[in-house]
């Protein structure tokens, strides 16, 4: 297979470092060449920014491959994986560029390795436009799980903007293959808890004040449940001034879903906490069993995945679109979406299914 080189339009749907990361993820795990051009060429800035490089650059230590065009500003790069060897890596964006994207790529990639994989992956752990790590520490990992999937992740740093300095170390067990996941039973809503946090020279009332803002926007749609956010003033594990706050749902079936919102210069703190509590509510109202951070985040699992996987979900994002078009191209897997037409379902609901075409370690 390696005598094939896939080529991909960065700028398709989406249009962002999405396209990079999942691209990069495949090619790696089936041992085929890849030229990404037009790269992030949907965004303000671009070409490759500083987390997209060392995202790349962790691939390709990974897999032991050649990475040709990789700078930063580079519209197009070409990605020639080896095997992937497990081992020690480092990923560092010397910025604030999110952890949790830098997980997005490299993941995937260690579940297939040779052994296991321990990633030490520094930055941003709390950043606009991506996954707080308390979402995928607390939605992304049980649910994801749930394949198969085994990894810890150790939290040792929180990084703020505008420096990060955060760090998390990830290890991964490969396995031998993943296995299909059937999410299409919500059941009702039994816990939301969370944390409000000030990081920093910010003074702990703003972390109050986003907490009794949520609770009160909650309450008003859900009357009948405790909520338990706690506020936290972060002293001791975080580099930088932040604020922040993440809520989470859980039903009776297991599902996860998250609201979150970080505080920036001007914004008075109760709005975040409003914004955060607005998005939890608007992912449990469409009666799905994943909320729309976590829709595309499964897609290449479920294309890896042996056999048929079902997901239960509200309106299909613009990034979940992306994500199966790379599956489709770099795969043989096949995705059908359709409206869910039973008693729980409303205008907003869907099944995403996905005949997997698995993915087997041949090291194992």
């Amino acid at each position: 297979m390696a005598a094939t080189t896939f080529e991909m339009d960065g700028s398709v749907m989406e249009g962002g470092g999405q396209i990079l990361r999942l691209s990069a993820a495949l090619s790696c795990i089936q041992g085929a060449s890849i030229k990404i051009n037009k790269i992030r060429a949907g965004r303000s800035t671009p070409g490759l920014r500083p987390q997209h490089l060392s995202g790349l650059e962790l691939v390709r230590d990974m897999c032991n491959g050649n990475l040709e065009g990789a700078t930063v500003g580079s519209s197009e790069i070409t990605l020639t994986p080896g095997k992937i060897k497990g081992g020690n890596h480092v990923a560092d964006t010397r910025t604030a560029g999110s952890v949790g994207l830098l997980m997005q790529i490299s993941l995937p990639c260690a579940l297939f390795a040779q052994g296991p994989s321990e990633l030490c992956l520094k930055g941003g752990t709390n950043a606009e436009m991506a996954p707080q790590i308390d979402y995928t520490l607390k939605v992304f990992k049980p649910i994801v799980e749930r394949f198969g999937v085994q990894f810890d992740c150790d939290l040792k740093m929180r990084g703020y903007y505008p420096k990060g300095g955060g760090e998390v170390v990830l290890k991964v067990n490969p396995g031998k293959e993943l296995s299909p996941i059937n999410m299409t039973e919500r059941g009702n809503i039994t816990k939301i808890y969370g944390r409000a946090f000030v990081a920093g020279v910010l003074p702990f009332k703003l972390a109050k004040d986003m907490s009794t803002a949520a609770v009160r926007t909650i309450r008003k749609e859900i009357k009948d449940l405790y909520i338990n956010i706690q506020s936290l003033q972060e002293k001791d594990k975080a580099c930088g001034n932040g604020n922040g706050i993440i809520i989470i749902a859980e039903s009776s079936t297991g599902c996860i879903f998250a609201g979150s919102s970080l505080g920036k210069k001007g914004v008075y703190a109760d709005k975040v906490g409003i914004e955060a509590a607005e998005m939890l509510l608007r992912n449990i109202r469409h009666n799905g069993c994943v909320d729309e951070f976590l829709q595309d985040q499964l897609i290449i699992f479920m294309a890896l995945a042996n056999g048929t996987s079902r997901m239960r979900t509200g309106p299909i994002t613009l990034h979940t679109q992306t994500a199966i078009h790379v599956a489709e191209q770099l795969m043989n897997a096949k995705f059908v979406i359709r409206k869910a037409e039973d008693e729980h379902g409303n205008n907003d609901t869907y099944i995403i299914e996905c005949q997997g075409v698995g993915a087997t370690n041949p090291s194992l």
